[in-house]
């Protein structure tokens, strides 16, 4: 993902109380480039926010420029409305990346990989930045495709609310690695270890109403390769 944006540089995570990892507090990380990572590997996030008193939790498409989050959504939806009024909200990207069989019950887990952004979200409303925060939305679910679809007209612009959350108030959690069995269960003969998880793309399945003959672009074909290769 590019840097260009509100926020370029790239301190360290200062955990604030609300982003202070508590339980498993080993497995905090705090090089903001972690943050980075585990955001640019997502698709979908979810964002969490309080409508009529409520909570209410929505999976989310983002995508990031330097320190920002840009979220979209329908200027009729009321969860964002509530969200653009200047109510908090929290916003997480989890990867599971594997299952983890414990000699016992209570100590099977799950490897994996957490952002918690903390903050509120503030309407977009420079053209040039929204048009920044959809680009980077794009690139972040389909990498090349800003500049090889048509760019949005005035009135999907219009219909389109784009969202800005700082990440100044960010946590990251990982998990690796086997079980953490206790010492009176390791002579147990139960099965113990990782059964690692993936999410890899498919064959591409082409829209019917192509042509006939119509070739998988490299920004697609490319994606699949990348599964296929031995080094991915």
């Amino acid at each position: 993902m590019g840097q260009a944006g509100r926020v370029t540089t790239a301190p360290p995570l200062s955990p604030t109380p609300r982003s202070t990892v508590r339980r498993g507090a080993t497995r905090a990380r705090t090089d903001r480039a972690e943050l980075y990572a585990v955001l640019d590997a997502g698709l979908v996030g979810h964002l969490a926010v309080v409508l009529d008193g409520a909570p209410l939790v929505l999976p989310t498409g983002y995508g990031r420029r330097g320190d920002t989050l840009y979220l979209h959504g329908s200027t009729g939806a009321a969860s964002l409305r509530a969200a653009a009024g200047g109510a908090r909200v929290c916003f997480t990207v989890t990867h599971v990346d594997g299952v983890v069989y414990a000699r016992s019950a209570f100590h099977h887990s799950v490897n994996y990989r957490c952002a918690v952004v903390h903050g509120v979200l503030t309407p977009v409303t420079d053209p040039a930045e929204r048009l920044l925060g959809l680009e980077a939305l794009t690139e972040q679910l389909a990498p090349g495709s800003w500049s090889a679809a048509r760019r949005p007209d005035r009135k999907e612009l219009a219909a389109t609310a784009v969202l800005a959350l700082d990440l100044a108030e960010a946590s990251v959690k990982v998990r690796t690695g086997p079980p953490g069995d206790d010492d009176a269960d390791l002579d147990r003969s139960t099965w113990a270890g990782v059964l690692p998880l993936r999410t890899v793309p498919g064959e591409p399945e082409p829209c019917p109403l192509l042509p006939a003959g119509a070739q998988v672009p490299a920004r697609v074909r490319n994606r699949v390769l990348r599964r296929l290769s031995p080094s991915a």
